[in-house]
């Protein structure tokens, strides 16, 4: 059973997506899962995680209401709330009452303060990610790695997933220090990694040799395990589309023989986000 780990949705009108500007032409309007579906077809994907692109609780709630429209597509829900409350445990454990959120997401890339994962004032809110029984999104970039360690070795039951591969400078040909931190990353802590994003980070006329360094020296890290596909639609409308990535993934993961492709395209997902009803 193939999933899509990684997809979103929005409607501007909502007013929350601080980040989504008219400048940013193709994704500047409203997508559903509606609009998804032709894709889904196409790549014979039965499944996906709706992931949250606005930092508030109504985002979160709206996705759990997408989700719960969707008969069926959207299987989970990573989500966000304000790791800042003081009461952030207690409106963690209200929206967790909805058996469709999976995990929850802060969208640390854009907060300035690197060390901001850190801050001991958010232990409860980490505590009670791992209480829940919750998955936590890591939407990070390669300066948050060295912390993103100190995070695991804070909280070793965080289920931690890296967001696309934590947005290797693809673009510019660097390797280091994103390769040793992502080395140790896996080596030392229980993390997973999202196969996704990447060629937002390559620039619009990316091939699979320009990716290929970066998903070799995943794979080699994290092995077939721990490595979960994603789309990232409809942000992959800006640098190709989501079939040319499907297509592309394709033969970035022609090395591993059968049933380690399908984990990766699917059973990690449904084994790290508790989908039951996939084996």
């Amino acid at each position: 059973m193939r999933i899509d780990a990684h997809q979103h949705v929005w409607r501007l009108a909502r007013g929350d997506y601080g980040w989504l500007t008219p400048e940013l032409a193709p994704i500047y309007r409203d997508f559903s899962i509606d609009d998804l579906r032709p894709h889904l077809v196409a790549a014979g994907i039965d499944g996906t995680i709706l992931v949250q692109a606005a930092p508030t609780e109504a985002e979160t709630e709206f996705l759990l209401g997408a989700a719960g429209e969707s008969v069926g597509v959207a299987k989970g829900v990573v989500g966000w709330i304000d790791f800042e409350a003081r009461d952030a445990p207690r409106r963690l454990e209200r929206l967790a009452r909805n058996p469709l959120l999976r995990g929850v997401r802060p969208m640390m890339q854009d907060i300035p303060d690197t060390d901001w994962m850190l801050n001991a004032l958010f232990e409860p809110a980490f505590r009670a990610v791992v209480d829940l029984g919750l998955c936590f999104d890591a939407l990070v970039q390669p300066r948050h790695l060295g912390n993103l360690r100190r995070l695991l070795d804070r909280y070793p039951g965080l289920k931690l997933v890296v967001d696309h591969a934590a947005k290797p400078r693809i673009g510019a040909g660097e390797r280091e220090p994103w390769a040793a931190d992502m080395r140790a990353i896996a080596g030392e802590t229980a993390a997973w990694c999202k196969l996704s994003g990447l060629v937002t980070e390559a620039g619009a006329a990316w091939t699979a040799t320009d990716l290929r360094p970066y998903t070799d020296h995943l794979l080699d890290c994290f092995g077939a395990d721990r490595l979960i596909w994603g789309s990232d639609w409809p942000v992959v409308e800006r640098a190709g589309g989501y079939d040319r990535w499907w297509t592309a993934t394709a033969a970035l993961l022609r090395s591993l023989d059968a049933a380690s492709r399908e984990r990766v395209l699917g059973g990690n997902a449904a084994r790290f986000y508790g989908i039951a009803e996939f084996p």
